[in-house]
């Protein structure tokens, strides 16, 4: 698959969903709250674990994801979700998941830190401003969260494996764990730079692609990884990458993948 063939899929996945009914589950709701750092309103859709209610003094990991539309529902995803919140509750697993619907056509300037000469984009600030200086402060406010670094995950694949990337380097005091899938790393080479200048931070990182993807996707992330690890001492194992024999850029890899990573980041 080539760049600008997998560029159409992610503009197409922007813009179509399906008409089958909702498979959100009970344990899912949506609202709406002002993103005055993007100029618009944001939808998002919260998953909280099924014990969340009885355990009434119970604080709880959070998970910021991006593109909530593919996450909860195969109604509103593209070619279909990612089953997090059947995941979870098979695990049992004490998160709250926090999903950021994308912004339709400004979903490639809000997920992309830097601006490509022929894709434009370049948003990425504001958006992980938004994150957390008004989503975050929002949810540790009004639900029963853990507020601080190493309980605070944020997770997404393609451009948003690139934007989550990017927000732990630039706020690791506030993302102390991230799952990077299939990220979009060739949209700049100033994301390497960044990290070659990044500070010893002590989030911990996993990445996951699929050796069918873009034909520079693996070399892509292993370099960063590389860089990464380069910066600390590699004895610490706050990096751990999968890649998936076979697997293609779309919601089946990332699903498939999803329990082992937050597993391995721990909650």
């Amino acid at each position: 698959m080539n760049r600008g063939f997998m560029l159409l899929l992610l503009l197409c996945m922007t813009f179509i969903g399906n008409a089958q009914e909702s498979t959100a589950s009970k344990n899912v709701s949506t609202f709406t709250i002002e993103a005055p750092q993007l100029k618009t309103t944001k939808k998002i859709w919260i998953y909280l674990p099924e014990n969340y209610s009885t355990a009434v003094k119970k604080k709880y990991t959070v998970m910021y994801m991006h593109d909530a539309q593919n996450l909860f529902d195969a109604k509103t995803s593209f070619v279909g979700e990612w089953n997090i919140d059947e995941k979870l509750d098979s695990l049992k697993a004490q998160v709250i998941v926090v999903g950021i619907e994308h912004g339709n056509e400004k979903r490639i300037d809000e997920l992309t830190p830097y601006k490509n000469e022929k894709y434009g984009g370049g948003n990425a600030d504001n958006y992980v401003d938004f994150i957390v200086k008004t989503l975050k402060p929002y949810i540790d406010k009004n639900y029963r969260t853990k507020t601080n670094a190493k309980n605070t995950i944020i997770m997404g694949s393609s451009l948003g494996g690139l934007v989550s990337y990017y927000a732990a380097i630039k706020y690791p005091e506030v993302f102390g764990k991230a799952g990077i899938f299939s990220p979009s790393f060739w949209f700049s080479n100033d994301i390497y730079a960044l990290t070659e200048k990044a500070p010893k931070i002590k989030t911990k990182f996993y990445f996951l692609c699929g050796d069918n993807e873009d034909e520079n996707m693996v070399k892509d992330m292993t370099k960063m990884e590389r860089l990464l690890d380069h910066n600390r001492c590699y004895c610490l194992h706050l990096t751990k990458s999968k890649i998936v024999k076979g697997g293609q850029h779309n919601e089946k890899l990332w699903r498939d993948g999803f329990a082992k990573a937050i597993l391995w980041l721990g909650y």
